[in-house]
């Protein structure tokens, strides 16, 4: 089952995302709270068998989105299904429900990012539907 997380999901929401982003889950309650609370911001959890197995964030950008041309841009910012529930489908209806949402924001584009060497990534956006816009490096200097 795929259905909108609400604050009562914040704890598993902040576990599965520490997952993505190699964080500690305490850290991240309080960001989490801030995109529940957003009205352009959502995050869709995925249950199977009592178990919450996935979770998916998205949120509307009006800033440029590398590949876009319209504004606002539904983007998929995280996305995770625990490992042994991948290829079965959950990612990808994650995705759905993000792409309907965006729908009903107005939103005529959706777009996501991964890093280059996340070959897996890759492969899911592409498998979902996605077209690569870009390939970039980014740089940084110390002042």
């Amino acid at each position: 089952m795929i259905y909108r997380a609400t604050m009562d999901d914040i704890t598993v929401v902040a576990e599965l995302a520490a997952k993505v982003w190699e964080s500690d889950a305490l850290s991240l309650i309080e960001e989490f709270k801030g995109f529940l609370e957003d009205k352009e911001s959502a995050v869709f959890l995925c249950r199977v068998g009592g178990k919450t197995v996935g979770f998916a964030q998205f949120q509307l950008r009006h800033d440029y989105v590398e590949g876009t041309k319209t504004s606002p841009v539904g983007y998929l910012e995280g996305i995770f299904v625990e490992p042994e529930h991948r290829k079965q489908g959950y990612g990808k209806r994650l995705v759905a429900a993000c792409e309907s949402w965006a729908k009903e924001q107005g939103c005529a584009e959706f777009a996501s990012d991964c890093l280059l060497e996340n070959v897996q990534s890759i492969q899911f956006h592409l498998r979902s539907g996605f077209q690569e816009a870009n390939r970039i490096v980014c740089f940084t200097k110390q002042l």
